[in-house]
């Protein structure tokens, strides 16, 4: 039954891939759209406000430039309204805010919010206002996520570009970005969720007395404001504690599925996108294919964790799988499937709790965030990361048969090397270090409240692993708002929102001032099934040589303890 829907969502959201990706490729060439008697002049009003001239074109250090520094003024912008939140108006009352926003867990917030990663280290409804979740929230999930999707079309032109010194204008980028993708698919999706009784209000909590005589207090606010742009802009954040676990921001399994779609195809599409905009269409589903054959393979995995009864409980006579941590009414099925889906999308939207998993439900997981965003990934940066990984592919094929190796006829020299091998690092560094650190210190552990031993240190790994992919997803024991983790998850968060895009875009500067190499017999074709073994192969392979020392202590460590 769980495959069933299982292969009901993949076959939906392959068969969105192709269309959207069509279009994703209209809006990144700037060619006209269905929407262009409405948005083009509302473009070009932006243009003319933000004084952009969209007929000036950057180079790759300029692009970057210009990304850094909005990164950094959304950041600013958000930690001031998280600040003076208190002194803003509009509900809730401020008896219900019980989680104090300090200097610490504000710039926190405000990097997370700014890179996507949208950790959050409070419960939404007993920390922040209306207007902060609606003006502060909400906008840089759409400010964030079409930042990310500009970075991908940047690069995707980088590779497909021949000598030349720009790879387009970031400003115009986000504009299109905004109006043509993400607001009107964001507009239509939070209707939706109105109709399924996801609120919209700016009401009071309200007090309710239940059968036993006691009281429960009931948040509202402009929930549905939040939970569409979320999942579409790939950023994850919850209006409410339990994110889509919650009734209120999840009511449904139409509202469920709904969510899954918008996290996982605009990534899927942009693989279509980079073959049409690069006149190598095949190339494009081969990536695509491997990500879907290594998000099969973790679903299988994780499936068959969590549909068994827990090894704990053997002997109770208990029947159904794991059910703890998941709500009834999505079940074993649904709380597996938004689990990978979230995991391999860079959203973190969970609507169930992961820390409840059992080690080898874990495994898939983990795994995928230490892979980074490979398998759909985020918003613009899915692409980048999948191509990445198949230029580390490509360099190993060339040396294993004494060529200069290349791929869609661009030539990967020595300096476009170093580039592709500091960005591998770059993620294993960061965060078996920062893991490190966090184990062997005091104040790192006082953060594990419920677990120690392998489970403990698999819930700082993916704590680290969570933000530098920029997911977002925690495993609840961790008490992660101290100022130790606040800060040390900043650099996670930066390092892999910034450094790694900064990288792929100097790459894709490189690539566009090439001019494209004749094809000739030794040419490693980049559409073929042998290309997508070799995609594949070199993903389980750079994995296993970073992190198998720290997985193994973790996840498998507390799987051989079960047994």
């Amino acid at each position: 039954m769980h495959w069933a829907e299982y292969l009901f969502f993949l076959l939906i959201a392959i068969g969105l891939a192709h269309p959207v990706g069509l279009y994703l490729a209209r809006v990144c060439e700037r060619r006209r759209t269905f929407l262009d008697p409405v948005m083009r002049p509302l473009e070009y009003l932006l243009y003319r406000l933000l004084g952009v001239r969209p007929d000036k074109e950057m180079p790759a250090r300029v692009y970057i430039s210009a990304f850094l520094m909005f990164g950094a003024g959304c950041a600013l912008l958000l930690f001031l309204v998280l600040i003076l939140q208190r002194w803003l108006p509009g509900g809730p009352a401020v008896s219900y805010l019980s989680t104090p926003m300090t200097p610490d867990l504000a710039a926190n917030t405000a990097v997370s919010f700014a890179t996507t990663t949208t950790w959050q280290a409070y419960a939404g409804e007993t920390t922040l206002r209306y207007f902060t979740q609606v003006i502060g929230l909400v906008a840089q999930n759409f400010l964030a996520g079409a930042a990310g999707l500009a970075v991908g079309f940047a690069f995707i032109r980088g590779i497909a570009r021949e000598r030349s010194a720009t790879i387009g204008n970031f400003w115009v980028d986000l504009v299109r970005s905004l109006l043509y993708v993400l607001l009107p698919l964001a507009l239509i999706g939070s209707l939706l969720l109105v109709w399924q009784g996801v609120p919209l209000n700016l009401a009071p909590y309200t007090l309710a007395h239940t059968l036993e005589g006691k009281t429960q207090i009931i948040a509202q606010g402009p929930v549905a404001a939040l939970e569409f742009i979320k999942n579409l802009g790939t950023n994850g954040g919850g209006f409410f504690n339990v994110n889509g676990a919650h009734p209120y921001a999840n009511p449904t399994p139409l509202t469920s599925f709904l969510g899954l779609l918008a996290m996982a195809v605009l990534p899927a599409s942009l693989m279509i996108t980079f073959g049409h905009v690069t006149r190598r269409p095949r190339a494009g589903w081969v990536l695509l294919i491997v990500m879907i054959a290594l998000f099969v393979a973790g679903l299988a995995v994780c499936d068959r964790a969590e549909s068994i009864p827990p090894p704990q409980l053997a002997g109770l006579h208990i029947s159904g799988g794991n059910m703890e941590g998941k709500e009834v009414r999505f079940g074993v099925g649904g709380s597996v499937l938004t689990a990978i889906v979230t995991s391999n999308t860079a959203t973190g939207s969970y609507n169930s709790m992961h820390d409840s998993f059992q080690p080898l439900g874990i495994l898939p997981l983990l795994i995928f965030l230490l892979l980074g965003e490979v398998v759909f990934g985020g918003l613009g940066t899915g692409v980048y990361s999948i191509v990445m990984v198949a230029l580390v592919g490509v360099f190993l094929g060339g040396l294993m048969v004494g060529r200069t190796p290349e791929y869609l006829s661009k030539k990967i020299g020595t300096l476009e090397t170093r580039w592709i091998a500091l960005y591998a690092v770059l993620t294993p560094l960061v965060v078996t270090v920062l893991t490190a650190i966090s184990v062997a210190t005091s104040v790192g552990r006082a953060g594990l409240v419920t677990n120690g031993g392998p489970r403990g240190l698999t819930e700082i790994l993916f704590a680290y692993a969570s933000c530098t992919a920029n997911n977002g997803q925690t495993m609840a024991g961790l008490n992660a708002n101290t100022v130790f983790y606040n800060i040390t998850t900043i650099i996670a968060m930066l390092v892999g929102r910034y450094g790694l895009a900064a990288l792929a875009l100097a790459l894709a500067g490189r690539f566009a001032a090439q001019r494209r190499l004749p094809t000739t017999a030794g040419t490693l074709p980049s559409d073929s099934a042998t290309f997508g073994v070799l995609v594949f192969a070199t993903i389980l392979l750079a994995g296993a040589l970073c992190f198998f020392p720290a997985i193994a202590l973790g996840p498998i460590a507390e799987l051989l303890q079960q047994h």
